[in-house]
């Protein structure tokens, strides 16, 4: 039985580690947290075992580096003793953004296997995409057990290293984007005299099942889009508001400079 352990259990740690504990078997998660409570808490929700970072390092089959980019560095002075020697090597699950498998080899001290993953906040529902892409010396079978493991979390997405970061400012990014969207939608709806519980409702709502309709129908957005602007109609008014005020090319610098924002960390 393989061991999977989570430095790291805040928002997407966490969430990737409730994700698996719905798979694997009882025992085989061990968890830690610069917090041990936080760790410890999460530990006895899912049925697992809270220990130190050096233990993970040296016990587990498949790590996950669940620490932000700036704090890598750190993270593996303190687990590079007991990493080291291992062999099998243990397989590195990084979810620093813009970090390269290279650079992850090279503050590791060692050639280890590395998984990059880009998960994103709608993992904590089973809704989210798991972007992932694998180093060369990553075996088939040690690709399969992870993205298994991941999989109650919700799309698997792989993808090649050069594509990582550009995915990554739409799906990892896109979820403050589209909250940013629908408290507009919803504040908009106050304006004209809804509640603000029922407007935040109906742009979720909104959001949700235009999203699906996307994915099941197979039709562009451009398509969908036409579909609701009926000549002469309310849509096309407020799509050209929207077009006025810069709506698209708005969106579009805000996925570059996410994806810009990558390289302060390569």
């Amino acid at each position: 039985m393989s061991t999977f352990g989570f430095i790291g259990t805040g928002n997407m740690g966490g969430a990737l580690a409730r994700a698996a504990a719905k798979i694997l078997p009882k025992g085989s998660i061990l968890l830690t947290n610069r917090t041990m409570a936080k760790a410890e808490a999460l530990a006895e929700e899912i049925g697992a075992a809270a220990c130190g970072a050096a233990d993970i390092a040296a016990d587990a089959d498949f790590i996950f580096l669940g620490v932000k980019p700036q704090q890598l560095a750190d993270c593996f002075a303190k687990i590079k003793d007991s990493l080291a020697g291992r062999s099998p090597a243990p397989v590195l699950v990084s979810m620093a953004a813009g970090t390269s498998i290279e650079k992850i080899k090279a503050l590791a001290g060692g050639d280890y296997p590395v998984i990059r993953i880009m998960p994103n906040t709608p993992v904590a529902i089973g809704e989210g995409i798991v972007l992932c892409c694998a180093g060369e010396d990553v075996e088939p079978a040690q690709l399969k057990e992870v993205t298994d493991a991941l999989a109650p979390a919700g799309m698997l997405c792989p993808m090649d290293e050069a594509h990582l970061d550009a995915a990554t400012s739409v799906s990892g990014c896109g979820p403050a984007f589209a909250d940013l969207f629908a408290e507009a939608l919803a504040d908009g709806a106050v304006a004209c005299g809804i509640p603000r519980k029922d407007a935040q409702k109906l742009a979720a709502q909104m959001l949700l099942g235009s999203a699906k309709l996307m994915l099941e129908s197979g039709k562009s957005p451009a398509e969908l889009k036409d579909a609701v602007c009926s000549p002469g109609g309310t849509t096309i008014e407020g799509v050209r508001a929207l077009e006025n005020a810069g709506f698209r090319a708005a969106v579009i610098e805000a996925v570059i400079a996410a994806w810009e924002a990558n390289a302060k960390f390569k």
